[in-house]
């Protein structure tokens, strides 16, 4: 009999998964543009995407969440507008939340960032917080969207009630101060999904982590085991996932990390039951 806290994240693509556990189903950064499609930054600048989502918006299974970090056209396109259901909660940034009950979504949840926002299963419990996150350096990220990290802290009620998985989202963010709260806040993260691919606007701003700050983050945020994602889809992107793994390895932290492809599917076993993967 498969364990209740069992947790598995499907990617789909760029920083879109699917995570299941204690039976929720939450899709993080819906993006479900084709290859040649150009996603929207802002300020009139696009990027092209490079490859296709493993599956479409329609086959996007019935949920109880969407984790959104922030409104760019690379983790929230016209697909997802047109094609998700416009009451499922969105959990988000205030500046996403304005913008997505304009759309029509009706059950927008606005975080500031450490708010916290709770659902329920029967007795099982999926506790969101927002954390910090900086998309830019200095002045500039006052020219891009805010951006929020997530905490997904997967639990139960009852007797035996308690925290069965932790599982971290990095959001858009470079390497900063302000990210050394989330450790103190959070130790013991089972699972961390990171953000990289050194993504650069007019060729030359870095607004995500490249190879070296993703291994360094990986060291920060401590969490047991790391999926990198968010490195190859778009055209923006100049740190692939080579850049990545020659970085974590001179840090000695290869163990911690596990690779997988669009369309594939990692599985984490709860606390309960070993907190191993596989």
């Amino acid at each position: 009999m498969a364990d209740p806290a069992e947790a598995s994240v499907f990617f789909i693509g760029n920083a879109t998964t699917l995570i299941r556990c204690r039976g929720f189903t939450v899709l993080t950064d819906p993006s479900f543009l084709h290859r040649g499609q150009r996603a929207y930054l802002g300020w009139g600048i696009t990027t092209r995407r490079r490859t296709n989502p493993a599956i479409e918006v329609d086959q996007v299974p019935e949920l109880d969440a969407v984790v959104l970090s922030h409104m760019h056209g690379d983790h929230w396109d016209r697909y997802a507008t047109r094609g998700l259901d416009k009451s499922v909660p969105v959990i988000t940034t205030p500046h996403a939340a304005v913008r997505l009950a304009r759309k029509g979504f009706m059950n927008v949840v606005a975080l500031e960032t450490w708010g916290e926002h709770l659902l329920r299963r029967g007795d099982a419990t999926l506790k969101i917080t927002s954390l910090p996150a900086r998309h830019a350096p200095g002045a500039a990220e006052r020219l891009l969207p805010p951006v929020m990290g997530s905490m997904l802290e997967f639990g139960h009620d009852g007797l035996e009630g308690g925290l069965d998985l932790r599982l971290h989202i990095s959001g858009d963010t470079l390497l900063d101060d302000r990210l050394n709260a989330i450790p103190r806040r959070f130790p013991d993260i089972d699972l961390a999904i990171v953000h990289l691919g050194g993504t650069k606007i007019l060729g030359t701003l870095l607004v995500t982590m490249d190879g070296a700050q993703g291994a360094r983050w990986l060291e920060l945020i401590g969490a047991s085991h790391n999926l990198p994602v968010h490195y190859d889809d778009y055209q923006a992107f100049s740190s692939g996932l080579d850049d990545f793994r020659r970085h974590v390895d001179l840090l000695g932290l290869s163990d911690r990390v596990r690779y997988i492809g669009r369309g594939e599917t990692y599985h984490i076993l709860g606390r309960r039951a070993g907190h191993g993967a596989r």
